[in-house]
């Protein structure tokens, strides 16, 4: 029963949709309308305001890393096993991916997957923001930043002997990654994806 509340307020804080509040905050058109359409800080940053890209990323990795923490900090208290951080970790990021508040239809989960592994360790989590960073920064693609970071992020959780929960999990975040990246995979492989700062399109 605990086990089951911590799920479901771990996915509750990944359905907050801070790609679409801080846009209403800053009087912004809903970036679902815009761009990919996607919910996310990529998104947001096409409209030209980085100041609400920035709160965005910020938001959706906060989600990520407070439900781990919850789980951590309290998950003990409540009898549950180690099992529980990473569930609610994953809980989280699945939150994000189909939000109950937009009609479970979500972002593509790179922010608050990045904010799941700082909170399941700061190691970890650095490493694979740096490959996101370093793909990022040199090529200019979100996507392709996304997709070689969910690659290798299952590959140095096992370098740095996580429990295998943990792997398990993250393993799972990165398949989930990388479905949810299928039309930008097309797209790159066709030359037709869009840069990052590359400026909104109505949709």
């Amino acid at each position: 029963m605990q086990l089951a509340l911590l799920l479901v307020v771990a996915y509750l804080i990944g359905s907050v949709p801070f790609a679409v509040v801080i846009s209403r905050l800053f009087g912004m058109a809903d970036p679902r309308s815009y761009g990919s359409g996607n919910p996310g800080a990529t998104n947001v940053l096409r409209s030209g305001n980085k100041l609400a890209a920035a709160l965005t990323l910020i938001g959706d990795g906060f989600k990520g890393w407070v439900a781990v923490w919850l789980a951590d900090t309290y998950g003990p208290a409540l009898g549950l096993g180690p099992i529980a951080t990473p569930v609610a970790g994953l809980a989280a990021f699945l939150g994000h991916l189909f939000p109950l508040f937009l009609g479970f239809k979500g972002g593509k989960g790179v922010a608050t997957a990045a904010g799941v592994l700082i909170g399941a360790n700061g190691t970890l989590g650095l490493a694979v923001l740096g490959v996101w960073i370093a793909i990022a920064f040199t090529l200019r693609y979100s996507s392709l930043a996304a997709l070689c970071a969910a690659v290798a992020a299952p590959l140095l959780a096992y370098g740095l002997d996580l429990a295998p929960d943990w792997i398990a999990a993250i393993a799972a975040m990165s398949a989930l990654l990388l479905w949810r990246h299928k039309d930008n995979i097309k797209r790159l492989l066709a030359g037709q994806e869009s840069r990052i700062g590359s400026k909104k399109k109505t949709g």
